[in-house]
């Protein structure tokens, strides 16, 4: 009996332990986070003039605006795809040399560099058919850098679901695939979401995917609306700047005076769009979350 005693205290002691080494690492990660952060953003705003937030060649507003449109359009071509790529994967395929090669090719998808996926783009999505850099190449090559996370993702969230989901509604004489419409994609939903904010979160950082696919200039009419026009907003098929080729310019040409300012502003102006658009997801996905345990 003593001796058992002894065995519970040890073991109590070693998971104590073990807690606080993990909390003092995650502790060491969340200060480096704000430290990073904190930096970008004072430095960068810090030395910010009225003029560069402008929507002009002068200012990042334009970069900004392409960063998020570009984001936009990678994630509505990537996640209808890689959500389709997981499903078939989680729920139809079926183990043999068919599965093993698409799962192959998923992991070898996932760790091309960007710079490889850029020249692909630039071969097939630029030469191939004749156009200019335009930001529906760049969205593309950002897809095609997002679909292994997100169907990855989706397959795991389909994989951890309980059996019970999916026995309880065909039980119900649910077919198969309105089992996974109306049951068990609802109820993956909220990891789906995590791997499409992983996916946006690349997507606003990329540029050598984009150096080679969207192109570095910007030529926006703000008061022109013609989604066929070169310089409509609006339109995928004109070339366009984001916010991280803004940075590798402004850095590596030094155009301006105020190249460096400008370079870090745009830093902190994407540092700030990462964190928000995160937040965002997050309180989108603890609601959906919500909303699942009170229909239960």
């Amino acid at each position: 009996m003593e001796q058992n005693k002894k065995r519970v205290r040890a073991a109590l002691l070693s998971d104590q332990i073990m807690t606080g080494v993990f909390y003092v690492v995650a502790g060491f990660f969340l200060a480096l986070l704000i430290a990073f952060a904190g930096y970008i953003i004072i430095k960068g705003f810090a030395g910010a003039k009225p003029y560069m937030f402008a929507f002009n060649r002068k200012g990042i507003g334009n970069q900004f605006f392409n960063t998020v449109y570009l984001v936009f359009l990678s994630l509505v071509i990537s996640i209808p795809i890689g959500v389709m790529a997981g499903v078939y994967m989680a729920e139809y395929a079926r183990p043999g040399k068919i599965t093993n090669f698409l799962r192959i090719s998923i992991e070898t998808l996932s760790s091309l560099p960007s710079i490889v996926v850029g020249l692909f783009g630039y071969l097939v999505f630029i030469v191939m058919t004749g156009s200019k850099w335009n930001l529906f190449s760049g969205a593309l090559a950002v897809a095609i850098l997002s679909l292994p996370l997100i169907a990855t993702t989706t397959e795991d969230a389909f994989r951890s679901l309980p059996d019970t989901y999916k026995k309880c509604s065909l039980g119900m004489g649910a077919t198969h695939r309105q089992a996974i419409t109306t049951v068990l994609l609802p109820a993956a939903a909220p990891r789906i979401i995590t791997g499409a904010i992983l996916a946006a979160g690349r997507g606003f950082g990329e540029a050598a995917a984009l150096l080679y696919t969207a192109g570095m200039s910007t030529d926006i009419n703000w008061s022109n609306w013609r989604i066929v026009s070169p310089t409509c907003a609006l339109n995928p098929f004109r070339p366009g700047e984001t916010l991280a080729l803004q940075i590798w310019a402004s850095r590596t040409e030094a155009l301006s005076a105020d190249s460096a300012k400008i370079a870090n502003l745009s830093s902190a102006v994407l540092m700030v769009m990462v964190l928000a658009f995160s937040l965002l997801a997050r309180a989108l996905e603890r609601k959906i979350k919500r909303k699942m345990g009170e229909s239960k």
